[in-house]
């Protein structure tokens, strides 16, 4: 599979399941939902499991948060990039729609429900490459 796609794949789903834990979370899954439908019009009982889905990893994501399991976050997020690879794998098409869906969530990226801070980190190293991120400071002595 492409690389670009996949790379879009992960930064629709970290946006997706970030967005899902604010108030804009039904504009979202709308969104979602649409892209399903479209993709599968003559299959609407798919995109009605989407929308339970995406409620399903809410209030996952929600209890979650509120657990303070951080690495749940993560999990979820790669369940939707497998999900969204998958989508592009049958259709590079929705590549077009995915970008725009990832481009409106974060020009509309509401504070979390869940009140706090948020940090959302995305990086891609290749080859030997190393990436360093922290959300907070960070002191780094040899090699």
């Amino acid at each position: 599979m492409d690389p670009e796609l996949v790379a879009l794949a992960s930064t629709a789903a970290t946006a997706l399941v970030g967005r899902l834990a604010t108030d804009g979370w039904e504009q979202a899954k709308q969104r979602v939902t649409s892209l399903w439908r479209r993709r599968h019009p003559e299959q609407p009982e798919e995109s009605e499991t989407v929308a339970a889905q995406l409620t399903e990893t809410r209030e996952e994501l929600l209890a979650a948060r509120q657990a303070g399991d951080g690495q749940a976050e993560q999990d979820l997020a790669i369940e939707w990039r497998a999900r969204l690879r998958d989508a592009l794998r049958a259709d590079p098409s929705l590549a077009a729609e995915l970008r725009s869906l990832v481009a409106e969530l974060k020009r509309t990226d509401p504070e979390p429900a869940t009140g706090g801070n948020r940090v959302t980190m995305q990086a891609t190293a290749s080859d030997h490459a190393k990436i360093f991120m922290s959300g907070d400071s960070m002191h780094i002595t040899g090699q």
